[in-house]
């Protein structure tokens, strides 16, 4: 096997890893897929497209996206655009996967420093655990590790009261203090789903029709302006976490998004049959994204 093909066949495993303990955490991906399968849209889960993954990062030294992405360009991806949110005090980037089958990945990263002085403070008591980048003493080459850190502490757990201290201020902040690496979401291609589903909005029918809650930020539906990228994703799972000290609170978990692709216009005369994702409109939208994030936020999971 050659060093690609190596690569390849780690990537999968890490990606396999990722959406095993996903879906154990995410009671909505099995109900999604299997009324997919049960009401004859898609004849297995394993049909369908997974259009991106996303991660969470803290901006503090020796984590952060310049941690986080040693490990997915070590395996082909690329580092494409960056995103800016002011409000939510974020930086994120998307990088393009080395097969067409493989999920974008989108990486968001807190600004800690435009943080109050006090949740810096209640940041940094945990991140400073981390003295050196914990991807640089990580085998890229053993997936099971790879998958096993993705899943694993960094830092203390943390305590009910800083938990709290933070959502108050940034529930990004409070979701990553928490949560760490855990993928925050995949996203299922709808354009590829048969008619009748591959629009955002029937789809979105289907998911309500299945008891299924949808994040109204901004509208169920999220528009990129010109047009070519139509999102829309359900509430968090809320979790029993367990903090430090044996407390316990109800907190938000991950969740699942949606999106719908449009073919560019230059390709628009193509036959269905012949369109490939290079086809169709790449990368992400802010706006859309913005208000995505709030999948975890009290505002959705507390309606």
């Amino acid at each position: 096997m050659g060093t690609t093909a190596r690569k390849l066949a780690t990537l999968d495993i890490v990606l396999n890893g990722l959406m095993r303990r996903y879906k154990e955490r995410v009671p909505d991906v099995g109900i999604i897929l299997n009324a997919l399968v049960n009401d004859g849209v898609v004849p297995i889960a394993d049909a369908i497209e997974n259009d991106h993954i996303a991660f969470r990062t803290m901006g503090v030294p020796q984590l952060g996206v310049k941690s986080f992405e040693k490990i997915f360009l070590h395996y082909g991806y690329e580092k494409r655009d960056h995103y800016f949110f002011e409000g939510k005090k974020l930086d994120a980037w998307w990088y393009a996967p080395p097969r067409e089958t493989d999920p974008r990945i989108f990486v968001s990263e807190l600004r800690v420093g435009d943080l109050s002085e006090e949740s810096q403070r209640i940041i940094r008591s945990y991140t400073d655990e981390v003295t050196t980048d914990p991807v640089d003493s990580l085998d890229l080459d053993n997936g099971e590790a790879v998958d096993a850190f993705l899943h694993q502490p960094l830092w203390r757990t943390p305590t009910v009261a800083d938990y709290q201290s933070l959502l108050k201020e940034s529930e990004y902040a409070a979701w990553v203090i928490y949560n760490r690496y855990y993928l925050n979401h995949f996203t299922i291609s709808i354009h590829n789903l048969p008619d009748g589903y591959n629009s955002v909005a029937a789809f979105n029918e289907f998911l309500e029709k299945h008891g299924i809650r949808l994040n109204t930020s901004g509208g169920k539906i999220k528009i990129s302006p010109d047009g070519g990228l139509l999102q829309s994703a359900t509430v968090a799972e809320m979790l029993d976490a367990e903090f430090a000290n044996g407390e316990k609170l109800r907190i938000s978990g991950s969740y699942v998004e949606f999106a719908e692709r449009k073919v560019l216009p230059e390709f628009v005369n193509l036959p269905a049959n012949e369109v490939k994702r290079k086809h169709r409109r790449d990368g992400f939208e802010a706006g859309n994204a913005d208000k995505i994030f709030e999948s975890t936020y009290t505002a959705q999971t507390g309606r």
